[in-house]
C-alpha cells in the first residue's frame, strides 16, 4: 500500500467523487489546483459514455476548475483507444449509444463507418433511446460473427430521481440474445486503468485510484495493482461496504477533501 503523500499520480472517478450532479464536492478545487501547481499528474475517468471529454471540461469549468481535455477518459474514449489498436480505418461498425459516443467513434480522424446492415463490429453503451430495432441489428450482427465491445458493465445509471437502466442492462440483453460475451473496457476491467496510467506515465505501484464505488472504481484499481481510496460521497454506505467484504480499499475517507489534506497537507473548506 502506497502512502498518499508518496503518490506520483492519481486516477479519479468523477460523479460522486468530484461532484454530485452539478454541485462540486469538497476538495475538487484544492485537488486540481494543488496537483497542477506541484506537477503531480492526474486523470479523471468515468464509465459514462454519454458526454464527450470536451463537455466534461465545460462542466468542470463551471465548478471553478480548468482541466485539459486529455486529462479526461470516458468509456467512449477508452473504447476508441482500444479499437484503433485492433481495427483498421474503414471498419464498419454499429453503435448502441448516445450522440457523444457516436461523436467520439465516428469522425474523419477515426475513419470508422456506420453500418446498419453488415457491421464488422458492435459497440454498446448507455442509450436512453434504446429500441427493439437497435437490439435486433446488434443481435443479428453478433450472431453473424461481428466483434462486440461494450463501454462498461454498470447495470444502473444514477440520476436525480433514482437509478435508471445502465449500459450493463443493454449488455445483459445482448448477452441473452446472442450467447456471446463482449470485451468490456470500462471499470473494473483493466483496459481503462491501463490507459489512464499510460497518460500519466506512472506505474501502478506509484498511483492511487480514488472512487466512490467498490465494484467498479476500487475493484478496478485493485486489479490494476494500484493503491485505492474510497470516498463516502457517492453510492457506498457503511452497510454496502460491510456487504462487499471481499473488496477492500486501502483508504476510506469522508470525501476527496480529506484525501487532499492527507496527501498534500492542504486545508479544505467545507
Amino acid at each position: 500500500m502506497l502512502e498518499l503523500d508518496k503518490a506520483r499520480g492519481f486516477v479519479l472517478d468523477m460523479d460522486g467523487v468530484l461532484y454530485r450532479g452539478d454541485d462540486p464536492l469538497p476538495g475538487l478545487v484544492e485537488f486540481v489546483e494543488t496537483s497542477q501547481r506541484r506537477g503531480i499528474p492526474f486523470v479523471f475517468v468515468t464509465n459514462n459514455s454519454m458526454r464527450t471529454p470536451d463537455q466534461y471540461v465545460t462542466k468542470l469549468a463551471g465548478m471553478g476548475v480548468s482541466v485539459a481535455v486529455d486529462r479526461i477518459v470516458t468509456s467512449g474514449v477508452s473504447v476508441l483507444e482500444y479499437l484503433v489498436e485492433r481495427f483498421p480505418r474503414g471498419t464498419r461498425l454499429y453503435i448502441i449509444g448516445m450522440p457523444a459516443l457516436h461523436q467520439v467513434l465516428l469522425n474523419d480522424s477515426t475513419g470508422y463507418v456506420l453500418d446498419t446492415e453488415t457491421p464488422d463490429l458492435i459497440v454498446s453503451g448507455s442509450d436512453l433511446t434504446l429500441t427493439y430495432e437497435k437490439l435486433k441489428i446488434a443481435t443479428l450482427a453478433i450472431r453473424r460473427g461481428a466483434a462486440w465491445v461494450a463501454t462498461n458493465p454498470d447495470t444502473t445509471l444514477p440520476v436525480e430521481n433514482g437509478l435508471w437502466p445502465g449500459a450493463g442492462a443493454i449488455l445483459a440483453a445482448l448477452r441473452a440474445t446472442t450467447d456471446a460475451e463482449p470485451v468490456v473496457v470500462g471499470k473494473p476491467e483493466p483496459v481503462m486503468m491501463a490507459q489512464a496510467l499510460r497518460r500519466m506515465g506512472v506505474p501502478p505501484a506509484d498511483a492511487v485510484m480514488i472512487g466512490d464505488r467498490l465494484d467498479t472504481d476500487i475493484l478496478g484499481g485493485i486489479r490494476a495493482g494500484m493503491t485505492t481510496a474510497l470516498v463516502m460521497t457517492g453510492v457506498e454506505t457503511p452497510e454496502t461496504i460491510a456487504a462487499q467484504a471481499s473488496i477492500k480499499p486501502d483508504y476510506i475517507a469522508r470525501d476527496l477533501g480529506e484525501l487532499v489534506e492527507r496527501a498534500y497537507g492542504v486545508a479544505v473548506a467545507r
